[in-house]
């Protein structure tokens, strides 16, 4: 049976990796006791998949990985279970049981939202100035930035990836909301954005005076976004 679970990462768990999260699930699975299904072969593996791995220092309330399942109780069961072994800073909050011929949650990302506010380390508070200069920005023909990848450095239209911006208030703090692009067909960094905006504004950039939460990860189309969850039923 393939499952969806739909975690949140949070507090000082923002400086631990994807790849330490992995080891985290793939151990707290076996703390919990689950039936979660191997791979075959001479090094067997739990069968688990993670969607859009999150970078380093942001925290996430919408994070997913897929798993497939020997046997399974109940939804409410497997999250009481693997909430019971975990640590502060990380808990699972939905699980839906997919149909067996869904994608993985990776091949169906397509946009994330998230809030940017000020980081309470930082002595700079340039979200006011930033969100004054959203509209001017959008109102751009073209908004080209410095994209970098591991090969090369090029000049980027980043405009048709940005699918809203605005000043929000989120959990008790003002900043700044953004809907944009993300997954293995268009993605687009909120770092990039926040760039933009700094440049427009006249601000020197520097991520370490912004702090980046993910609010949910969607599937779909422009107009039709979902949630990931939403490719799952209740069980």
């Amino acid at each position: 049976m393939k499952l969806r679970i739909k975690y949140e990462k949070t507090g000082v768990l923002r400086f631990i990796g994807h790849l330490d999260v992995m080891r985290y699930f793939q151990k707290a699975i076996r703390r919990a006791k689950l039936d979660v299904a191997y791979s075959k072969g001479f090094s067997p593996h739990q069968i688990i998949s993670f969607a859009a791995p999150m970078p380093l220092g942001m925290t996430s309330s919408g994070e997913y990985f897929d798993g497939e399942f020997v046997s399974v109780t109940s939804a409410s069961d497997m999250m009481n279970r693997l909430n019971a072994v975990m640590a502060e800073g990380i808990r699972v909050l939905d699980i839906t049981q997919l149909p067996d011929k869904a994608k993985s949650s990776m091949a169906e990302v397509s946009a994330s939202d998230y809030f940017i506010y000020k980081n309470d380390e930082s002595e700079n508070d340039y979200i006011d100035r930033l969100t004054a200069s959203i509209d001017a920005l959008m109102s751009k023909d073209e908004i080209n930035v410095l994209k970098k990848t591991k090969t090369k450095e090029e000049m980027s239209d980043i405009k048709p990836y940005i699918y809203e911006i605005k000043g929000f208030e989120y959990d008790m703090a003002e900043g700044i909301y953004m809907f944009l692009a993300s997954g293995s067909r268009m993605n687009l960094k909120p770092e990039l954005v926040i760039g933009a905006l700094a440049e427009h504004a006249g601000i020197e950039y520097s991520p370490y005076d912004y702090r980046v939460h993910r609010i949910e990860t969607y599937m779909g189309e422009e107009g039709a976004f979902a949630p990931l969850y939403t490719a799952g039923k209740k069980f």
